[in-house]
């Protein structure tokens, strides 16, 4: 894992995360939360102010985090202020940390630039090629590149983003990792807006590959999936951090009546940060259910107005329920069952986002 320090104390970036969260997302939330898109204003905003290149290598950033911990802080503060807005901004370091890595030095060059200063922004479409069992995007080597063909479900930002990165898998199990432009065509097209409990500005949305073809200057990188997967509790942890932020906001909407939640938030974050890898999992099933936990307790705090669609505590509720399934994996489903007390089937369940 990266830098697990727990300093972020002076961190000036992590002061201005907190500060977009309280006084620019959480005022707007709920008007959002209806909504059909993020506001443009909120994603200037953040790229205004350097969190484009959150991702991004130390010379094409001015962003000061001093750990891992402090990044994942602002992860979790941004969530806590709008969930919708910080899901379309997080996915786009996907393209971003890759291109910082890629062999492409032509394709990193011309994009690395734009997209660490959020002039150009990405979304990702890697859960197709990953899953288990066949992708449901497949790669196929031809002269001067691949054929893309197939779909990939669950890619935010679509209609906000310029970008997409995205995987497909061949016939020998090896990821093709690409940067393409997020715009439809005669072989690429995307369906409506998935309709989603909570984070709808999201514009989640399955995009279709019709024998698309993806030249070799656009690959990132091609990996064994079995060497991809070795990455994956990063990942898993990271995204861990938005359920975080749905706690957090749910306990300081509560106020001192959080009683014993604000300590529990600290185990649950400090859980996160310190697993092992193998451990990873079930870190993230604990704080995707403590969210639930929290987001009720609120409800239960504010009463009868938790029923009304203008009030915080309906919609952290649904948000933390969106986080039980964004981003997981069969070992987390397993965890959140056993602790929800339900058992899980041995032929596995259905997919997630």
């Amino acid at each position: 894992m990266t830098d697990t320090g727990a300093s972020t104390a002076g961190c000036r970036s992590l002061d201005e995360a907190a500060c977009i969260a309280e006084e620019a997302l959480l005022p707007a939330a709920l008007e959002v939360d209806g909504a059909d898109r993020v506001p443009q204003s909120h994603l200037d905003l953040l790229a205004k102010k350097g969190f484009y290149g959150f991702a991004a290598p130390d010379d094409l950033t001015a962003l000061d985090f001093p750990s891992y911990a402090a990044a994942c802080r602002a992860v979790e503060s941004l969530a806590g202020g709008c969930l919708a807005t910080t899901l379309v901004w997080v996915q786009h370091h996907g393209a971003v940390s890759a291109l910082a890595k890629t062999g492409n030095r032509e394709l990193r060059d011309a994009r690395l630039k734009p997209l660490a200063e959020g002039r150009l922004r990405s979304g990702v479409a890697v859960t197709a090629a990953v899953r288990p069992g066949i992708p449901m995007l497949r790669a196929e080597p031809v002269d001067g590149g691949w054929i893309f063909d197939g779909a990939a479900p669950w890619v935010s930002g679509w209609g906000m983003v310029d970008t997409l990165y995205i995987a497909a898998r061949d016939a020998d199990d090896v990821l093709v990792m690409a940067l393409l432009d997020a715009e439809e065509g005669e072989s690429v097209s995307a369906g409506p807006p998935a309709r989603l409990v909570a984070a709808q500005a999201s514009r989640t949305v399955t995009v279709r590959f019709s024998r698309h073809f993806v030249p070799r200057e656009r690959v990132v990188q091609t990996v064994p999936l079995e060497a991809h997967s070795k990455g994956d509790p990063e990942s898993v942890r990271f995204n861990g951090n938005l359920a975080l932020g749905v706690a957090g906001r749910a306990i300081a909407l509560m106020g001192d009546d959080s009683g014993a939640l604000s300590a529990q938030l600290a185990t649950a974050r400090r859980t996160l940060l310190g697993a092992a890898a193998e451990d990873v999992p079930a870190a993230r099933a604990a704080v995707s259910q403590f969210a639930v936990r929290a987001a009720a307790a609120l409800a239960v705090h504010v009463g009868g107005r938790a029923l009304l669609t203008d009030a915080h505590a309906q919609r952290l509720t649904r948000e933390a329920t969106f986080l039980l399934a964004f981003g997981s994996r069969p070992a987390i489903r397993t965890a959140l069952l056993k602790g929800l007390g339900a058992q899980e089937r041995s032929a596995g369940g259905a997919g997630t986002a």
